[in-house]
């Protein structure tokens, strides 16, 4: 694994713990800054593209203040570095809670992308894009006859 590689992982794994922890200040801190006419941009499951530093890091206040519990497990994790663009892929294996005062768990999955931009501050989020993995009753009775 190269130093860059490592670098990149390291700054990822930030940022779920960010989203895990409600670290608005750490979010903001891993996130690049908006550069003229470009703009950082952020696709949250289900939800329309969203554009510019300031309404990207509004969605994650709102996510924060409205999630009681939230673990990532990161697999399939890949990581493409080209000059000062990095790309990381992944799975996001999710586990949520319910409603404050409930004691259910939700669990889903989603597949990221994760765009870093090498900075003079160090690597920085450049863009997020998350897509629910939708799996059918159909598709897990499939998988439970394939491990048979």
């Amino acid at each position: 694994m190269s130093v860059d590689t490592a670098a990149i992982e390291t700054v990822n794994q930030e940022f779920y713990t960010a989203i895990e922890n409600a670290d608005l200040d750490k979010m903001t801190e891993i996130w690049a800054d908006d550069s003229g006419d470009e703009q950082v941009t952020c696709v949250h499951p289900g939800w329309t593209l969203l554009t510019g530093r300031s309404e990207v890091l509004r969605s994650w206040a709102l996510i924060m203040a409205n999630t009681t519990y939230i673990q990532f497990v990161l697999t399939d994790v890949s990581t493409t570095v080209l000059g000062d663009v990095a790309v990381l892929t992944c799975v996001e294996n999710i586990l949520t809670a319910g409603e404050e005062g409930e004691s259910s768990f939700a669990a889903g999955k989603v597949v990221a992308s994760n765009v870093y931009l090498r900075t003079p501050q160090g690597w920085r989020l450049w863009m997020h894009h998350g897509s629910p993995v939708l799996q059918s009753d159909d598709d897990e009775e499939e998988d439970g006859e394939l491990e048979r």
